[in-house]
């Protein structure tokens, strides 16, 4: 077939200089980009498959018990997550992303956490935040401020730990240019506590055929052994945004003494309320910093992020310690906010939070994917944290409603991929809309293997005796109940499968990361990493390709888009 293709295409390039001339030049330079890297796979003895060959049947790959023995917890006393600064030097610096190419956050924390019985948050008027930067190393000619914050996690019960938060600052650079180095320091210059010279990269601005070279893809990390190997040969992977759907830290499986569990309900049962030992953040932000500081790192909430306290407050920890671009999205949540990378619009939905049609979500989603030009940003790829199409045992069908709810809106404005962690092992879906294989509907990608305490999942729905009670299924924090018996298809009467569904293309528990890599406005390589293997080595690939000819929504964006040309 690719044989064909190249002959048949290079022959009209050479012998129809006029037909060639008919087309608009973004057509020819996609047709082009298409043929060189379709080529190089032909000719370099692996034929990497695209979703054109789909739908596939689906595959298991086999468990290998000894992957589950390393799931544990780097202790406080590992160098990598010490605090090494003094006084109010900045650390846990981070880079994340607004809404376009022209404006970043830089984020960090000044000043010490306290935990204890007698805390005395810090103020944060005490220290002002500032970036300095530019694009040279010396001098850095530019200066913006921002705001800071600090939080505390209260319990109200005697013998629990309180805890409150060095002083969180959250600086936005603007006027930036695209695909471009800019240098930074953050801190107070008139204490003097600033931090050494870093770097970050912007991103391209949006056009069709405008793409960074690689987007990090990671969920459910924790901060184990495990996790170190996944951050290590992501880093090798160099990647230019790293996107992590959720379960940041789990310093939920901790009580505010510090005593930890793999599981928590099954460690804890009696306490009066779910405990954290937030230090744990901390910790996570300083082995993060090596990569974050330079890498933006876009982030939405898991179920381990909710952290209740006193005051039924909750993601305290997570709204606070991150930027998000949530008002320059048009968003008014830390939970639900959008961005554009190059031609890709990202939109990152909150499980969490009300997303019924009622609902500002829901509303904010609307007025978001109407705003969509496709013509400028083809690609529409989605993220949240727990998944709509999921065979395994674990979080089975959990979030139905919220998939009730929104996979018809997000399939009319024709969502190329979802990103998704929740369950700790590796999925990805044939094309997909309720249930039923559909060459319009999104490529579902489960990725929640990055290598957390509550190791691997590793139980299928369909293996005998492994479907769940339906009655179990909704997740407690999301409530409502919406999973019923399927009323169609090969499991038309069942709560599960009897099999594989078809729906999953490939599933195999093991921690790793993804990457992906956008060529042109319709084709995309996703490649994933398993953990065991060398970074180089391939788990999983696949060219995910959008046809704009083939889906509705899409030819309606062709159109314009060649009309424009």
């Amino acid at each position: 077939m690719f044989p064909n293709l190249f002959l048949s295409f290079f022959s009209l390039c050479s012998n129809g200089d006029s037909l060639i001339m008919a087309f608009p030049k973004p057509f020819v330079l996609s047709l082009v980009s298409v043929a060189i890297f379709l080529l190089h796979a032909v000719t370099s003895g692996t034929k990497i498959p695209s979703t054109l060959d789909g739908p596939f049947e689906p595959v298991t790959v086999p468990f290998d018990a000894n992957l589950r023995g390393n799931a544990v917890d780097l202790p406080e006393s590992d160098p990598r997550v010490q605090r090494r600064v003094k006084g109010f030097e900045p650390e846990q610096i981070s880079v994340s992303l607004s809404s376009h190419y022209d404006s970043v956050w830089i984020s960090w924390i000044t000043g010490e956490s306290q935990i204890g019985y007698n805390i005395r948050p810090l103020d944060p008027k005490t220290v002002s935040s500032v970036v300095r930067y530019g694009n040279l190393r010396y001098p850095l000619i530019h200066e913006a401020t921002g705001y800071s914050l600090v939080y505390s996690q209260l319990y109200p019960f005697e013998g629990l730990q309180n805890y409150t938060s060095g002083i969180i600052h959250h600086v936005r650079l603007t006027g930036l240019k695209p695909s471009t180095l800019y240098y930074y320091r953050c801190g107070d210059p008139s204490l003097p506590a600033m931090s050494k010279i870093y770097s970050f990269r912007t991103m391209p601005a949006s056009h069709p055929r405008s793409y960074p070279d690689k987007i990090a893809v990671v969920g459910d990390l924790g901060l184990t052994y495990n996790t170190t190997t996944t951050i290590s040969h992501l880093i090798s992977n160099k990647p230019d945004l790293v996107l992590l759907v959720g379960d940041v830290t789990y310093a939920n499986l901790y009580l505010t003494n510090g005593t930890g569990s793999d599981c928590y309900s099954c460690s804890f049962p009696q306490t009066p309320i779910h405990e954290t030992y937030q230090p744990r953040w901390d910790y996570w932000g300083r082995f993060m910093q090596n990569l974050v500081s330079k890498v933006p790192i876009m982030v939405v909430e898991g179920n381990h992020e909710i952290e209740a306290q006193a005051g039924s407050q909750t993601f305290s920890a997570y709204s606070s310690r991150f930027a998000f671009p949530s008002e320059e999205s048009g968003s008014s949540s830390t939970f639900y906010y959008s961005f554009n990378v190059g031609g890709i619009h990202f939109v990152m939905l909150g499980a969490y939070i009300a997303y019924n049609r009622s609902a500002d979500q829901y509303k904010w989603l609307e007025r978001d994917l109407a705003s969509v030009d496709r013509s400028i940003t083809p690609w529409l790829v989605a993220a949240w944290h727990p998944p709509w199409y999921s065979s395994y045992q674990a979080h089975y069908r959990e979030v139905e409603c919220m998939r009730v709810a929104m996979e018809e809106l997000l399939y009319s404005y024709g969502v190329d991929i979802v990103f998704n962690g929740h369950v700790h092992a590796y999925e990805r879906s044939n094309r997909v809309y309720n249930y039923t294989l559909d060459p319009c509907g999104p490529v579902y990608i489960t990725v929640g293997d990055g290598g957390n305490r509550e190791k691997m999942a590793i139980k299928h729905a369909d293996d005998p005796g492994n479907c769940p009670d339906p009655l179990t299924t909704p997740d407690q924090y999301i409530g409502g109940f919406c999973a019923t018996n399927f009323t169609s298809g090969p499991a038309a009467g069942k709560f599960c499968w009897d099999r594989q569904p078809e729906y999953s293309a490939l599933r195999e528990s093991s921690f790793g990361h993804g990457i992906l890599e956008v060529k042109n406005e319709t084709w995309a390589l996703w490649t994933w990493y398993r953990n065991q293997d060398s970074y180089s080595e391939v788990g999983d690939q696949i060219y995910i390709v959008r046809q704009p000819s083939v889906c509705p929504v899409c030819q309606q964006i062709r159109t314009n888009w060649f009309a424009a040309s």
